[in-house]
């Protein structure tokens, strides 16, 4: 009987155990998340990326015209009802604009060569000499790893980008494995919204309701008044948003559970470099993250909820 109560006692620990570990890991993805993420982000803002844009014909007085195709290229000639749903919060308005002449004027192949070119030429910019350094050369090739454990099932964006030939140099590596985690977390952050039963524009107006970004940011995506007032009409009927726009106890709760159900799915392939590999990789980031946040590049307040959520 006492060896009985043991084994159960011990079993009763190792469930805890692992219980505490989870939420410590999970905490890790978010972290590595946070720090990848203006990583691969900046290059949608380096004036690099929209040089290389314009060489090819694509109009630069904003970054959408490049933003789109850059994004999408890995995809194929994909046309803009595709793009719309790998997208998902856009509107499917802003992204046929902006896709009706995308492959006209470039080739995908085109524009992925002229994005590997802006990466080169962006990182050089903000890195300087520690492009070459072995601390950024450590932390490609740990992103790497975690990069190729990604299981791509199921989520388009990650497998358009994994199926591209890895470059050779190592800070082209380290944007390239970003690119593919971050496309991978998006493709399961997408999931999340489905199944909290979140269409494309009620995925903002609840994000907004939180406070993760003002209601301006999100107008970004291109959404009319009118559907974003329906759409927060949907949610108060759902007794997630008030008149006013602000989330309820149950909205708050519901996009908790989206978070937590996102990192879940982030999580596999940072549990392919194990804890400790995960911390340091975290601490070789350090650097290159406040050298991106430094360039002054990223806008102060993105549609992500970055150290909001």
């Amino acid at each position: 009987m006492s060896e009985s109560v043991s084994t159960t006692s011990g079993t009763n620990k190792t469930e805890e155990t692992a219980q505490a570990g989870a939420d410590v890991e999970l905490g890790r993805v978010r972290q590595l998340w946070h720090l990848l993420e203006p990583l691969h982000a900046v290059f949608y803002y380096a004036p690099e990326t929209f040089e290389e844009a314009a060489a090819l014909g694509y109009d630069t007085a904003e970054r959408w015209p490049s933003y789109f195709p850059y994004r999408a290229a890995p995809l194929g000639a994909a046309g803009s009802e595709r793009v719309t749903s790998a997208f998902y919060s856009f509107s499917p308005r802003m992204v046929a604009e902006h896709m009706k002449s995308a492959w006209q004027t470039a080739s995908p192949e085109q524009v992925l060569n002229a994005r590997e070119r802006a990466v080169d030429r962006a990182y050089r910019a903000i890195f300087g000499d520690r492009i070459t350094s072995p601390e950024l050369a450590e932390a490609a090739a740990l992103a790497r790893r975690a990069a190729e454990a990604a299981n791509t099932a199921g989520r388009p964006l990650a497998a358009a980008n994994a199926e591209s030939a890895w470059p050779e140099a190592p800070h082209l590596q380290l944007w390239h494995a970003a690119t593919i985690l971050r496309e991978h977390r998006g493709d399961g952050h997408l999931a999340a919204l489905l199944v909290a039963g979140l269409d494309p524009v009620e995925s903002l107006v609840s994000f907004a309701a939180i406070g993760a970004a003002s209601v301006e940011r999100f107008e970004s995506r291109g959404w009319s008044q009118e559907e974003w007032t329906a759409a927060r009409e949907r949610l108060t009927a759902r007794g997630l948003v008030d008149e006013d726009g602000i989330a309820t106890p149950a909205g708050r709760e519901l996009r908790r559970q989206v978070e937590q159900h996102t990192d879940e799915l982030a999580a596999a392939p940072w549990r392919a470099l194990g804890p400790d590999g995960a911390a340091h990789l975290a601490d070789l980031l350090g650097e290159f993250w406040v050298a991106a946040l430094g360039s002054g590049l990223l806008p102060s307040e993105t549609t992500l909820g970055i150290g909001k959520v």
